[in-house]
């Protein structure tokens, strides 16, 4: 591995944000073939139902894209341009890329406590009836069909109907098809993706796993190759074969980084090399943001120590619930635990904490400020509610502001 360029650590972000969507505010309002376009460039994004603040998918689309509908992603699922499937966790994936899941379908069991063999096995006619009836009557949600008698309370305890539908999904017997308050409505996959055989079209798992990691390249755009495989949770994967291979036809080429070393850089970004790369933009990420779902790599990279707190005991959180990293100009310069109050149309930022040595600039505070104006306005919230915030923040802003919903 020879690296035939240098590239300072910001450079390293910088061409990271712009393979991700985030180096620079859009120039122009969001239409919905930007949604699709978006999760390409990214290969995946991730779902979460958490809503606090904004459902994370949307959150995710909303820190590239600005304000845009959030009725595009569900009628891009709706029509077809996207599908659901286990990827980095559950995930939104472009129609382009069902070849390179359909071999874990096909080998569910690899899946651990997503597909329980056992159960399925222990319910054979029930599960064939159930696909009977959606063959017949048509799609379903597990909202659909009632509790057993011996149900339990929690998430850890499915409904029987909830677990059958669950086991078929990820056997890749049925499929997404729609989400109707977010909630997933199941069909078949022969009408989900009726072109699809496996004869013509399946692709061996070698040759999966290869565009797997050529697509994290690209979505990465700088890279450690450690950095790959956790992208679409890939497991024993041999990374020397591939760096090898795709450097040999042109896919990526060495460079070397300030204070992190030998990396690797997607073709597709070479052309930046030549240009001004400069980060303007700023943005609220999700906790499931792909610039910052690998935790290791977001501190190798960014220095930004994170993990998510909202399955932590309240007790034991240094932060809070649902903590989202703040991105100001090429760096994450902090964190903001917030809630949305959508009946009071309001934003309630609980509070901020700074990175340290983070400069608390005059375009620092005015970014920041019309960062959560636009992303409550996006909510149709017309107030931003400040509860604790650094001194030089509060003094700035005061304890609220009025936004344009």
């Amino acid at each position: 591995m020879k690296a035939i360029h240098s590239l300072s650590l910001q450079q390293a972000r910088n061409l990271h944000l712009a393979a991700q969507g985030l180096l620079r505010r859009p120039t122009r309002a969001a239409q919905y073939q930007d949604v699709v376009d978006c999760v390409s460039r990214m290969s995946l994004l991730q779902i979460d139902t958490i809503h606090v603040v904004a459902r994370s998918p949307y959150l995710v689309l909303h820190s590239r894209l600005g304000h845009y509908s959030p009725a595009w992603l569900d009628q891009a699922l709706a029509q077809g341009a996207l599908f659901e499937y286990w990827a980095h966790e559950a995930c939104f994936v472009p129609r382009q890329d069902y070849k390179l899941l359909r071999h874990r379908m096909l080998s569910p069991q690899r899946l651990g406590w997503k597909y329980n063999a056992q159960w399925v096995s222990d319910h054979q006619q029930e599960i064939a009836d159930l696909l009977e009836q959606i063959k017949v009557t048509g799609p379903v949600r597990a909202a659909d069909f009632g509790r057993g008698a011996d149900h339990k309370p929690g998430w850890w305890a499915w409904k029987p109907h909830k677990r059958h539908l669950e086991n078929l999904f990820s056997a890749g017997e049925l499929m997404v098809a729609e989400r109707r308050n977010f909630q997933r409505v199941y069909d078949l996959r022969s009408r989900v993706m009726p072109e699809w055989q496996d004869a013509l079209h399946s692709i061996s798992d070698a040759e999966a796993v290869r565009l797997m990691l050529l697509n994290s390249a690209r979505s990465l755009g700088i890279f450690r190759a450690a950095w790959l495989p956790d992208y679409y949770r890939l497991k024993r994967v041999a990374l020397q074969p591939f760096t090898d291979q795709a450097q040999e036809v042109g896919d990526i080429v060495a460079v070397e980084v300030e204070a992190l070393g030998k990396m690797w850089l997607h073709r597709d970004y070479l052309p930046l090399l030549n240009t001004p790369l400069n980060a303007t933009h700023s943005a609220l990420l999700s906790p499931f943001d792909p610039v910052v779902w690998d935790r290791k790599r977001a501190r190798e990279l960014f220095n930004f120590d994170y993990r998510i707190e909202c399955y932590t005991p309240e007790a034991k959180r240094q932060y809070g619930y649902f903590v989202l990293p703040i991105l100001h100009r090429g760096e994450i310069k902090g964190r903001l635990d917030a809630r949305m109050l959508r009946p009071a149309r309001q934003l309630i930022v609980k509070n901020i904490w700074l990175e340290e040595e983070v400069r608390v600039t005059r375009t620092f505070i005015q970014d920041l400020q019309r960062t959560l104006s636009d992303f409550a306005g996006w909510q149709n919230a017309d107030q931003v509610v400040i509860q604790h915030a650094p001194e030089a923040l509060q003094a700035a802003w005061g304890s609220s502001w009025r936004t344009q919903a």
